[in-house]
């Protein structure tokens, strides 16, 4: 009996210790770095156009102290602001930035041309703020490309992210031509991005509460994509066929339609920028808490469907 009682405790003990046994940490999904090194205010421009502030220009770089990786995957950060307002320091960037740097990506949030004009108003305006924008964010992959040995960067996985306009952003420099973005306000382009087929090699796209102007950019191309959004968003749906931007939902059913890998985290009582109530000036520790819970969410499906 003894010897029976014995038996039994070991195995109680052996599964307990079997549950309470760390996962082993993936690289990519999971934080595996604590320490993180960040240089700021570098320029991606050096033929800055006359008239443009340099600040437009500038990003800011995130990586793990001890990663000593020497081709890592980038991420390039595009912050929101309706093309009008913000920065490279807007806190849910720079939260996004040290997280994915903790997991072992290089990560730049820049900066980019703001609209002079009121994009927020006018759908022209809209289109040609995202426009430059878009332009920005290709001069900075080449940037990168070119100093790829510099930061020790995988040329061949560079990732595009954003939240509400840098999701936008981000989502037409990988999808959509210049062609394609100047017929929406009736101008002519001769630009070497005209004809889009991946010309830069997009590797993903991060959207977080974006959308996109036409969804029959899509068929330009299958590069993954991972949103997230909230359903009840009233500044970019999430789902409303009639208005001039097509949000999340609308994407991930095209995208599934077309065969590119996608998936759609939906938060059901939220709006933009996962808030209950949009306002911009505020951020509560409940929202970040759900914005590290979007970041979590992309970081697992990069590691599943982009970088194994």
């Amino acid at each position: 009996m003894l010897k029976i009682k014995l038996l039994f405790c070991i195995a109680i003990c052996t599964r307990l210790s079997a549950f309470t046994q760390p996962s082993k940490q993936i690289h990519f999904r999971d934080y595996i770095f604590s320490e993180l090194t960040i240089q700021k205010n570098v320029s991606y421009a050096f033929n800055i156009p006359p008239g443009v502030k340099k600040k437009f220009y500038q990003f800011d770089l995130y990586e793990a102290t001890r990663d000593s990786s020497s081709r890592r995957p980038l991420i390039i950060w595009m912050h929101g602001g309706g093309f009008k307002f913000g920065s490279k320091k807007a806190s849910g960037i720079r939260l996004w930035s040290k997280s994915f740097s903790r997991r072992g990506f290089v990560c730049v949030a820049i900066n980019y041309r703001l609209s002079k004009n009121n994009p927020l108003r006018n759908f022209e305006a809209l289109v040609k703020g995202c426009y430059e924008a878009v332009q920005d964010v290709r001069l900075a992959i080449e940037f990168f490309k070119k100093n790829n040995a510099r930061y020790r960067i995988d040329t061949n996985r560079i990732i595009l992210a954003g939240n509400s306009a840098g999701a936008i952003i981000a989502l037409h420099s990988a999808y959509s031509s210049n062609a394609e973005l100047n017929k929406l306000i009736g101008n002519p382009d001769s630009n070497v991005y005209s004809h889009n087929n991946n010309p830069q090699k997009i590797a993903g796209v991060i959207n977080f509460w974006g959308a996109m102007f036409n969804l029959s950019y899509l068929n330009n191309a299958k590069i993954p994509i991972v949103s997230v959004h909230g359903k009840k968003d009233r500044i970019i749906s999430y789902s409303q066929k009639e208005t001039p931007l097509y949000g999340s939902f609308l994407i991930h059913q095209k995208a599934d339609s077309l065969n590119i890998s996608n998936r759609l985290k939906t938060y059901d009582g939220y709006g933009h920028e996962l808030q209950k109530h949009f306002i911009p000036i505020l951020r509560s520790g409940a929202t970040k808490r759900r914005w590290l819970a979007a970041g979590q969410f992309a970081a697992e499906y990069l590691s599943e469907e982009v970088l194994h």
